[in-house]
């Protein structure tokens, strides 16, 4: 049996059981196993065991649960509310000021916590009605929450990094450091395109009345800042210490997470609801990603172990003579197309045997490359039919908001991504400037 018939055998399968509606890790995990018995027979039925041992000793997947644990206790203990509260008071006289505010909350979240879904839910819940509440335009601060949230799987700490350099075999720290520029370059853009908007049309986004801004005494406003300038000591202390040597990154997360436990603690929000809660989704959550690894590097070895990757080399460079930069230009395409139907860790374990090394091979760096897959996973987090935070806004949102009107409102944030896509291509040193000066190089 040929390469090409093996590859396009099992991508198939691991699309139809995909579609099918069955579980990521247990599609692709079915897949490998399945593959690895017919190809090799029942002596290699025990390949998917055999990935929990690569699991085991890599030590940087202890970092999820903790940086999961720290971004669920600032949600569950009420500090995200207080750090909207603060930009609500702050930035109140400016037109549109509370949606550049919640783009702002969402930032610090992604930083908090490095998913796309605890931002989501804090904007939906909390932000979303002050927003409507206060006249903002519907369609726009609809867009601002999904596309905001989205930026948790950028910023470091992202998750979604974790799992490329787990089986891109790349340096966490690097990819996270590559993903400061980008995001908080799409951060601004954002930022930017609300402020013009609401300068142009007033009422998509009106400044508070004076009259309520003059009951807020400065020393509110002081309190509020404080309150919010916790999860940046948090963040900061966390990262200090790792950026300067003192901690490992395992014991860096667990600073963080010790951290968000002192400051529940302090706020006196440290209850046993919140704790359950919180140790609730953080095993849900890290389960999901673990079984999803263990899946992911099975298939990966299967696939690896045939030889198969070659497949795709011959076809794109021998067969269509394509040049490096037109096979990168299609890879993107690909990401968008698959983005609108898979999530982000199927989409990844089903690109990442066929494009990681052939991106290496056209000379190309993977770090860079990462961070080109993130930002198409942020347009998929967004984009019908399969979409994470449509899904998400259409169960968290009032009645007034339709589902025409979330669809709607993602058309210009996902333009925004779009460009964000055409300038790191168009500009590598934008990512890989912070990884560099930081390693020295």
């Amino acid at each position: 049996m040929s390469y090409e018939l093996i590859t396009l055998l099992m991508f198939s399968s691991l699309m139809v059981m995909l579609l099918t509606g069955q579980r990521v890790f247990g599609a692709i995990g079915f897949v490998a196993a399945v593959a690895a018995l017919l190809l090799w027979g029942d002596r290699n039925i025990e390949m998917p065991f055999n990935a929990t041992f690569q699991v085991l000793n890599w030590y940087p997947l202890l970092t999820l649960p903790l940086f999961i644990f720290m971004g669920y206790m600032m949600s569950e203990s009420g500090i995200a509310n207080d750090l909207y509260r603060m930009f609500h008071v702050w930035m109140g006289r400016v037109r549109g000021g509370l949606a550049l505010g919640t783009i702002g909350l969402m930032v610090i979240i992604s930083a908090m916590n490095g998913l796309s879904v605890a931002g989501m839910a804090i904007g939906a819940s909390v932000a979303l009605p002050e927003l409507l509440r206060r006249g903002y335009d519907k369609v726009m601060v609809t867009g601002v929450i999904q596309a905001g949230s989205s930026l948790g799987i950028l910023i470091p700490p992202s998750v979604v990094l974790v799992l490329y350099a787990m089986i891109a075999r790349q340096p966490v720290l690097q990819l996270w450091l590559a993903g400061v520029v980008p995001g908080l370059i799409m951060a601004s853009f954002f930022a930017i395109y609300i402020y013009i908007r609401c300068r142009r049309n007033p009422a998509l986004g009106p400044a508070l009345p004076e009259e309520e801004l003059a009951e807020v005494t400065w020393a509110e406003k002081f309190r509020l800042l404080r309150a919010g300038i916790i999860p940046f000591l948090i963040f900061g202390t966390m990262m200090g210490l790792f950026l300067t040597g003192i901690t490992s990154l395992v014991e860096s997360s667990a600073v963080g997470a010790t951290g968000a436990i002192i400051a529940a603690a302090i706020k006196r929000r440290l209850t046993f609801k919140v704790i359950d809660d919180t140790m609730r989704q953080t095993l849900a959550i890290t389960c999901m990603f673990m079984f999803i690894i263990l899946a992911a590097l099975c298939f990966g070895a299967v696939y690896d172990g045939l030889g198969a990757k070659n497949a795709i080399r011959v076809l794109l460079l021998e067969t269509w003579d394509l040049t490096p930069w037109e096979i990168l230009i299609m890879m993107m395409v690909s990401f968008v197309i698959l983005g609108m139907f898979l999530d982000d860790t199927a989409m990844l374990v089903i690109v990442a045997p066929l494009y990681i090394p052939l991106v290496i091979g056209l000379g190309f760096n993977p770090i860079w490359f990462g961070i080109l897959y993130v930002i198409t996973c942020q347009i998929a987090y967004i984009t019908p039919p399969f979409g994470y935070n449509l899904f998400l806004m259409r169960a968290m949102a009032p009645p007034e908001i339709t589902l025409v009107d979330i669809y709607r409102s993602i058309v210009p944030f996902v333009g925004i991504m779009i460009v964000t896509i055409i300038i790191v291509m168009a500009f590598p040193q934008l990512t890989l400037w912070l990884p560099n000066l930081y390693f020295g190089r």
